[in-house]
């Protein structure tokens, strides 16, 4: 269960409201009764100054300026033309809030991603209708955001919602499925029913394959989670062989980035960028430290396991920027390589280690 963040850094000023009666504002995060108003925008209300900073750490700050034609009534937004754009800028807000979300989340930052998911699904209900597909993304990142912070009881009602919306619609494709039964499954491993977990889980694989394909790195994820549960059940070789599934399927997709980087490197033209973006990165090291310290616990250890996987987070940290790090996780693979006799990724591992320090004692190439 995560904990109550210290927030800092700067939020607009909170002005108290001096409203004439029957003009009551609602709370941005609560919607109880507000009493302060945001200085910047003016048109986003707070109970408190705790829910202020909140929301502005979590959200308001990158979509506050954004609101005032959204939420000021004007002669044009009342006409046709002026309702289409206002829509149209409310589809814009919504995408925003769910990519903030995900970083979020991704990051593990569950309550900041609160306010985030929050207002995506009240300005779905806004664009789509209370009871439409559209609404499905919302609920799920809701759920997460509310599965990190222990609140299971919410997470049921919230994915309960968003199973009854995919039932009475004909428009879900294989994606909305696919995150629906992994929000299910983990909502289930949570709560220990871990039959229940599998059976989603399998389900989230069926239509993750159905939509990105059965070696895609997204498929993989559920593969991972499903994994996870084996192990939680003592069926340790099931969730190796799971586990080695999503490594060899991570490990072929970091070593075409990483095949297409080191071109890059030696083009003149071109500078040596981080692949993945921060949550990205954050994610998926979460997922292979899983595997490698899964490895590192077994009494039988697979020294080809320990290898592929940390060559997989070398090339994964090397992608993002994160020197120190691809040369600390290459070492651990070189090790392990080694411990085989002409061991295939021996060679690979020490070209990556080479790389990484050919890169720390010289500039590369890069446009002038």
């Amino acid at each position: 269960m995560e904990t109550e963040p210290q927030l800092s850094g700067t939020t607009s000023k909170i002005i108290p409201l001096a409203l004439p009666r029957g003009a009551e504002k609602l709370c941005e995060l609560c919607q109880r009764g507000a009493h302060l108003q945001c200085d910047k925008c003016r048109v986003t209300f707070y109970c408190d100054a705790e829910h202020q900073q909140a929301d502005w750490v979590g959200i308001h700050e990158k979509i506050c300026q954004l609101l005032i034609p959204i939420r000021t009534p004007t002669l044009l937004s009342l006409q046709r033309v002026g309702h289409i754009q206002i829509q149209i800028k409310k589809e814009e807000l919504i995408e925003i809030c769910r990519l903030v979300a995900q970083s979020k989340l991704s990051e593990g930052k569950h309550r900041e991603a609160l306010p985030a998911a929050q207002f995506c699904l009240r300005c779905s209900i806004d664009v789509h209708g209370p009871s439409t597909v559209q609404l499905v993304p919302a609920y799920l990142l809701l759920a997460e955001a509310n599965m990190g912070l222990g609140k299971l009881g919410l997470v049921t009602e919230l994915l309960s919602q968003a199973e009854w919306v995919v039932s009475k619609s004909s428009e879900c494709g294989p994606a909305v499925h696919h995150q629906l039964h992994r929000s299910l499954g983990r909502l289930h491993t949570a709560t220990g029913d871990l039959e229940a977990a599998l059976l989603n889980f399998a389900n989230d694989i069926y239509f993750a394959s159905e939509e990105y394909g059965l070696h895609s790195t997204v498929t993989c994820g559920g593969y991972f989670l499903m994994a996870n549960v084996f192990a939680k059940q003592g069926k340790m070789s099931i969730a190796r062989s799971l586990y080695s599934e999503v490594a060899h399927t991570w490990h072929c997709h970091l070593t075409k980035l990483l095949k297409t980087c080191v071109q890059n490197i030696h083009s003149p033209d071109m500078l040596l960028e981080p692949v993945y973006g921060k949550a990205r990165r954050v994610e998926v090291d979460e997922m292979l430290r899983t595997m490698l310290e899964f490895e590192h616990n077994n009494s039988r250890k697979d020294s080809a396991q320990i290898a592929l996987v940390a060559h997989c987070l070398a090339m994964l940290w090397f992608l993002g920027g994160e020197a120190l790090k691809a040369l600390g996780f290459g070492s651990t693979a070189l090790q392990a390589s080694q411990l085989i006799p002409n061991h295939d990724l021996t060679e690979p591992i020490q070209g990556l280690l080479q790389l990484v320090q050919s890169l720390q004692t010289g500039p590369h190439p890069g446009p002038d």
